[in-house]
């Protein structure tokens, strides 16, 4: 069972991906996680902790369904690890769709808001990072600066192909074809 903190992180993830940060209200919040208001601030203090917890609770909620695998499966290589990492984030379940479009709007209000922007970029680069380091196991002898590079436009993408999707601009299938070609594309530049 979820403790009251994960609980409250969960609830903030669905509000922001159904209102967006601007209506997320504390006593919304309270309200969808089941506890009251009091709560809320003594685990986060102000709405600005709320925020950035819950962008660390989304970007571990990420982790999780991008890397945990069946530990009786044979291991995948490297390509596939790469490849599998990314197309998770392009999964129609609940989870994924909702933290997706919380990265959305959270994104989006970071434009306005100086410390969230911080937390983003922060989080932003940590992911490129993870990126690079996958497609640097799969083409090992490629500078640090070009798997850098192909990290930070496979992310970007995928950013854009999943708000697309969200949004109804383009079907999951589709766009996860799209991202398996792009893939291929900066591998190939890459050799």
């Amino acid at each position: 069972m979820a403790t009251r903190r994960t609980q409250i992180l969960e609830a903030a993830a669905r509000v922001i991906a159904r209102r967006g940060i601007r209506g997320l209200r504390v006593e919304e919040l309270a309200a969808e996680a089941g506890v009251s208001t009091a709560l809320i601030y003594y685990y986060f203090k102000d709405r600005a902790g709320i925020l950035r917890h819950t962008l660390e609770f989304i970007n571990d909620r990420a982790e999780r369904y991008t890397t945990d695998r069946d530990p009786d499966a044979p291991p995948l290589t490297a390509r596939e690890e790469l490849e599998e990492t990314l197309l998770l984030e392009l999964q129609d379940v609940v989870e994924v769709r909702e933290n997706s479009a919380a990265w959305g709007e959270l994104r989006a209000s970071a434009v306005f808001d100086e410390l969230l922007r911080e937390d983003l970029a922060r989080a932003t680069l940590v992911w490129t990072q993870e990126v690079a380091a996958l497609l640097g196991q799969v083409q090992p002898m490629a500078p640090a600066s070009a798997l850098a590079a192909s990290g930070e436009r496979l992310t970007a993408l995928l950013e854009g192909l999943s708000m697309r999707w969200l949004g109804g601009g383009i079907q999951v299938d589709h766009a996860r074809t799209l991202l398996l070609g792009a893939i291929e594309a900066e591998l190939a530049g890459l050799r």
